[in-house]
């Protein structure tokens, strides 16, 4: 039994093949990231490849910043993850109701009795994790409130009030706000801060030592600057971009955390275990299945809860060779991490270009998962 867990967790093979997998077919990996940051298309990436537990590729490309001067890119470096925090938000919640503490059944308004009146009161805590909630992705005041520097719970007071944009349940529309709402959830049931839950309760004993929603005592200098247009303002990139501390140390439950592709690989690599890595049990796998299992075939809008599913219309960031068993998420910030039961792989990218279509990550991940063989 100690032989299977221990097998359960991430190691470094010297071989792809030892995994199964094609080093010729994962130099066409390489090989893309390598020409985008010649062509300036991207200034850094870090990638991390893993299959059946064992890891393949594991680098670092670029520089931390735009700069020439700056630091080169290692296969761990920080990066800020945008949307990929989702996931971990509601791994959070699913805890929650682990123990006992929430029903994914009840109505938001019993636990956060500010959203409440008119349709609100339909709106599930389900709803929340499967962006079914009616509630937009991103409040229509949401540049003033970030030019303001708003609190996190100014966030919250705001959402409880935002017009739904259709009736809660009966259709689909990626939201970052129902996910501000998980985490409010998660914060009155215990009492504590969002980012200290995570901690104590998956990054610790995840041995995620580099991860953190916000910043946890980093300088923003230590982490992959982000892309910012060349026609942003320069006083509002300046002000609440996202290299800004005020958004760095925020730690939105939509997309304030930090990490890097080892950390990351962790997590995924748990749901490929069944909730376990190595000898560690952190979530069930009844949790772990309804986490990874598509919770809106009623209205055919594939999703988990917290988790993006492969072939879903709505987020295809996975590349084409994904199966549909396959679970994951992007960010805004040019990152990538998805998992295939199916095959075994694992995939994480983090880069620091903004996301435009998704296509640079897809071509990144057909690569990847071509690469698997038996």
């Amino acid at each position: 039994m100690i032989a299977l867990l221990l097998a359960q967790a991430l190691i470094a093979v010297d071989s792809p093949e030892a995994a199964g997998m094609s080093s010729s077919a994962l130099k066409q990996t390489t090989g893309i990231i390598e020409t985008s940051i010649r062509r300036g298309e991207i200034h850094a990436a870090s990638i991390l490849v893993a299959r059946h537990g064992k890891v393949v590729l594991h680098r670092g490309f670029g520089r931390m910043s735009a700069s020439a001067k700056a630091d080169p890119v290692q296969a761990d470096s920080v990066f800020l993850l945008a949307s990929i925090t989702k996931p971990v938000t509601a791994c959070a919640l699913m805890l929650l109701v682990e123990r006992g503490d929430v029903l994914l059944s009840d109505p938001v308004s019993r636990y956060l009795p500010g959203f409440s009146g008119g349709e609100r009161d339909k709106v599930l805590v389900r709803d929340l994790l499967t962006h079914t909630s009616g509630l937009p992705d991103m409040l229509p005041e949401n540049t003033e409130l970030r030019r303001a520097h708003a609190p996190l719970s100014e966030f919250v007071e705001r959402t409880y009030k935002t017009p739904l944009l259709y009736s809660p349940g009966t259709s689909f529309r990626y939201q970052s706000m129902g996910i501000l709402l998980a985490g409010a959830i998660v914060e009155k049931i215990t009492g504590t801060r969002l980012r200290d839950f995570v901690k104590r309760s998956i990054f610790d004993p995840l041995d995620m030592q580099k991860s953190a929603l916000g910043l946890a005592g980093l300088r923003i200098e230590q982490t992959v600057q982000a892309w910012t247009a060349p026609d942003a303002d320069a006083n509002d990139t300046e002000r609440f971009g996202p290299n800004s501390p005020y958004w760095r140390n925020m730690g939105h439950p939509w997309g304030g955390m930090h990490s890097t592709v080892s950390d990351i690989a962790k997590l995924l690599m748990t749901f490929l275990s069944g909730g376990r890595y190595g000898l560690k049990h952190i979530l069930s796998p009844a949790t772990v299945q309804a986490m990874i299992s598509d919770q809106n075939q009623r209205i055919h809008a594939p999703w988990g809860l917290g988790w993006a599913l492969g072939r879903s219309p709505a987020w295809n960031f996975f590349g084409d060779l994904v199966s549909p068993e396959a679970f994951g998420h992007a960010g805004a910030t040019g990152t990538v991490a998805w998992a295939d039961p199916r095959s075994g792989v694992i995939c994480v990218i983090l880069t620091d270009r903004l996301v435009q279509d998704g296509s640079w990550l897809r071509r990144v991940s057909n690569t990847v998962a071509a690469a698997a063989h038996d």
